[in-house]
């Protein structure tokens, strides 16, 4: 009988471990900035953005903790090692664990809140955005998703539903304007990239970007 309870025990420690491995959620946008996300920050977020071979040179973080809430205690250590600059996203349902690292991130890293206000959590951000909750799992699942107007409904935020246009989107008009003046010399324009249309994702991003812009140009000897 004892043989089968620490069988039994064995299983549940096994699936606990499980749990706690939940793979983070990783992408690099506009090939600038590395975007993390997951309900529960795992201890080994490290190994698990060398396994998805992310550019080395980077604007910057996103640490997504939208309906996070949880963090394994040495969930921290990642960030706090980074070089570049750290941007996390909270909402009202940003709570328990994750939102003790988003305070402990934000005072020991100097990273950056941008969301809504959360009581539950005391969180207060620098940047506040106000969307929808339903808005936000679905700009989680597809940060370009489009919400279709309502008639007679006023959006939630006229962001998510204006084209964000960057520096680079610039470029390429001012270079594809060129070309149309007949300058040969003038290199093809690249093709768009898809708009962002994440409120709270769209001003970390352009937010790194700034400070990426204002970084020194590295020397060559």
């Amino acid at each position: 009988m004892k043989r089968y309870v620490i069988a039994g025990l064995a299983a549940v420690l096994s699936a606990f471990a499980a749990g706690a491995a939940e793979p983070l959620n990783v992408s690099v946008l506009e090939n600038a900035v590395l975007c993390l996300r997951a309900s529960r920050v795992p201890e080994n977020v490290t190994e698990q953005v060398q396994a998805a071979a992310v550019p080395k040179h980077l604007a910057g973080t996103v640490l997504d903790l939208r309906f996070a809430n949880d963090a394994a205690p040495n969930a921290a250590d990642y960030f706090l090692h980074g070089q570049s600059p750290l941007v996390i996203l909270i909402n009202s349902q940003t709570s328990g664990a994750a939102a003790a690292l988003a305070t402990q991130l934000r005072t020991a890293a100097a990273a950056i809140l941008i969301g809504s206000t959360n009581p539950p959590g005391n969180l207060l951000p620098d940047v506040i955005v106000t969307v929808s909750a339903d808005e936000e799992k679905a700009f989680q699942n597809n940060p370009f998703f489009k919400p279709t107007p309502v008639a007679g409904v006023a959006p939630t935020n006229l962001l998510a539903f204006v084209d964000h246009t960057s520096e680079a989107d610039l470029v390429r008009k001012r270079v594809k304007d060129g070309e149309q003046d007949g300058d040969s010399s003038s290199p093809r324009a690249e093709p768009a990239q898809p708009v962002i249309r994440d409120p709270a994702l769209a001003r970390a991003m352009d937010l790194l970007k700034a400070l990426a812009a204002l970084q020194p140009a590295p020397s060559h000897p």
